[in-house]
């Protein structure tokens, strides 16, 4: 077992609009869910299964054809064909149903605001172009990395997306085995973040 404190969650990007994603809730938790996802992946195909969907949660879905609003009870054969699931109920009892479930089928899960019940966490995330920074506090503070996602997006330029571009070409044209590559890469980058 390894004692090290501090965040050893393993951070990565999925290509979620190539997968099949369930979220179980239809209020205001199960709309930030939906929300963060159609802005990182638009396209990725949902399934939200509540027993009521708020108004805002259905005008969104209303815009998206790849959103699925289906209105009853959740059931174990919701997981059927699904890669990943998200609980937003704020029903503890739901929640561990869905985890089991989920579980018995492979299926990660992230349950809201229950961490002992999550196999991933959903962090705070900062979009410029192609870059993309993902924030975790380990659960201990989502208000914090808000924090941080706005200074980072407020610090970022809007020019961004130009930056990695012209570093893209420029390592397209580079001579030379990986290693030259990467140390002039490295130079050329510490000149562009040199304060």
């Amino acid at each position: 077992m390894n004692t090290r404190e501090g965040n050893l969650l393993f951070p990565i990007f999925l290509k979620l609009e190539e997968m099949q994603l369930l979220i179980v809730g239809g209020g205001g938790v199960g709309l930030e869910k939906l929300s963060a996802v159609l802005k990182n992946s638009p396209a990725t195909s949902i399934t939200m299964v509540a027993t009521w969907f708020g108004d805002e949660t259905r005008e969104l879905a209303s815009v998206h054809t790849n959103v699925a609003l289906i209105e009853k009870a959740f059931e174990p054969a919701d997981l059927d064909g699904k890669d990943l699931v998200i609980g937003a109920t704020g029903i503890r009892e739901l929640s561990e149903q869905i985890t089991k479930e989920a579980h018995k089928r492979r299926i990660l899960v992230n349950i809201a605001d229950t961490p002992d019940l999550c196999d991933f966490y959903l962090g705070s995330i900062v979009s410029k172009g192609d870059l993309k920074i993902a924030i975790s506090t380990n659960g201990k503070s989502p208000t914090l990395a808000k924090r941080i996602r706005e200074y980072l997006e407020e610090a970022l330029p809007d020019t961004t997306q130009h930056l990695l571009d012209n570093l893209q070409n420029i390592r397209m044209q580079m001579k030379g085995d990986f290693q030259s590559k990467l140390q002039a890469l490295n130079e050329l980058t510490e000149k562009i973040f040199k304060k």
